[in-house]
């Protein structure tokens, strides 16, 4: 039974991101190392699952170690400059027969649906052509990068009408030029310009960066963090922020990808380890994810709360209503005293909320009603809505804040609380005061 209830409790807390990503352009960019992985099958099992739930899908890979296999095989090395690599006529067959080899390997493995699996009676329809037009990289400080190409323009149309028959597109690292060349491009410029042509909705990168230590793949030692702005991200890459440990090449990389594309339209670009099983599904499908999540501006708010809000507040003070913790209000009740409310949103989720009732004769409001959502506790979220709280009763003239209190006496102590008797409070609220609660009172002296 337990199982069971946990499993309906996990299938409606991922209901809402089902919801939001149907209909939704995904650009997801991948590795060559990526495609040899022994886990690469299941992570073409979670593409499939992705494009069952209506999520329009345009995969970008990459196959640079192929292309190093064939050269390595034929005693040829390839130059690189700026971190680019140079592609001379040689190299540029080979890279040729190995992202040409590399991309049927992904679009046989899309193919598959073999029964008990979770591929069977998928019947993914993969699209694949000339969608991206090319430039030369050109000469830069002396150095011909010859075939090394950049992109140039993006065939919108094209892409949109594959997606919209339910189409996976599936894009490689080669251009086209008007004039019938070819150049070798990277997945990471193709990406970026792919999702910012589409104007999608998240541009997710599977990095292949694994260090000694794994603080990569560790939230708590990462360097980098849950979420990110743009303007951090220049912070970061210009090392105005101090960092325990130094990002690796491709990260950085990375970064000055994600602030390329949620500058031009993207509204979400993702950094995610392609070593954790199940990736993509554990970033997109829980409320904290496991990468690293960049958007144009901040994904959190304190506002007021409005009439639209109550569905949401009611689902985060129920819980605790139920264990005794808050005292239970109606929906109509709730709908009536919105507007005493204060809610967190991150991210389009309200995550917490709050309640301020003014005693304008008596120089004090109270605080109520302070919830924060059991995925977000502890992370500082509650105490910021405090703050809020405090700021809002000073805007007000007061200089004083009250709370009733059950389970809570510690943290509210922590927060400069102190406990006090019932005949501290207002007149009006000790005549409403619940002797079988037995809530201890607690109050604050503000400063401005």
């Amino acid at each position: 039974m337990k199982v069971a209830a946990d499993f309906v409790a996990w299938f409606r807390s991922v209901a809402p991101y089902i919801h939001t990503f149907r209909e939704k352009v995904f650009v997801i960019g991948f590795s060559g190392k990526m495609v040899t992985d022994e886990n690469f099958v299941s992570f073409i099992h979670d593409i499939n699952l992705l494009a069952s739930l209506g999520v329009r899908l345009v995969l970008v890979h990459g196959a640079r170690p192929q292309i190093l296999q064939h050269l390595n095989e034929n005693q040829l090395k390839i130059n690189s400059a700026r971190g680019i690599d140079i592609t001379d006529v040689t190299s540029l067959q080979f890279a040729k027969e190995a992202i040409g080899r590399t991309h049927l390997e992904i679009e046989a493995l899309l193919s598959m649906g073999l029964p008990n699996s979770p591929m069977a009676n998928a019947a993914i329809q993969v699209a694949s052509g000339n969608f991206i037009t090319a430039c030369p990289f050109g000469v830069i400080d002396g150095v011909d990068f010859m075939h090394t190409g950049k992109v140039r323009k993006v065939n919108v149309s094209a892409i949109e009408a594959r997606l919209s028959l339910g189409d996976v597109v599936l894009i490689s690292s080669l251009g086209y030029s008007p004039t019938g060349e070819i150049f070798n491009l990277t997945l990471e410029n193709v990406a970026t310009e792919v999702a910012s042509a589409l104007h999608a909705e998240k541009l997710i990168f599977l990095f292949d960066s694994l260090d000694q230590d794994d603080t990569l793949l560790n939230y708590e030692k990462s360097p980098l963090p849950r979420e990110l702005t743009v303007a951090q991200c220049k912070l970061i890459l210009q090392n105005d922020v101090n960092t325990s440990t130094v990002l690796p090449e491709e990260i950085t990389k990375l970064l000055s990808c994600a602030i390329k594309a949620c500058e031009r339209n993207v509204t979400r670009t993702h950094l995610v380890s392609r070593h954790t099983d199940g990736a993509i599904l554990k970033e997109l499908f829980t409320h904290y994810g496991i990468g690293c999540m960049v958007s144009r501006e901040s994904l959190e708010s304190i506002r007021k709360a409005r009439i639209d809000d109550v569905g949401s507040v009611l689902q985060l003070i129920e819980p605790l209503e139920t264990e005794g913790i808050l005292v239970r209000r109606n929906r109509e009740l709730l709908e009536t005293e919105i507007n005493r409310f204060i809610v967190f949103e991150h991210d389009g989720m309200i995550i917490g909320c709050a309640a301020l009732y003014p005693f304008p004769q008596d120089q004090i409001c109270e605080l109520a009603c302070l919830a924060v959502h059991p995925s977000y506790r502890n992370l500082g979220y509650g105490n910021r809505l405090l703050k809020s709280v405090e700021e809002i009763t000073l805007s007000q003239g007061h200089d004083k804040l009250f709370v009733l209190t059950t389970h809570a006496t510690h943290w509210f102590i922590e927060h400069a609380f102190r406990e006090t008797t019932l005949d501290k409070l207002p007149k009006l609220k000790q005549d409403l005061y619940n002797y079988k609660r037995k809530s201890k009172v607690f109050i604050k002296l503000l400063k401005a």
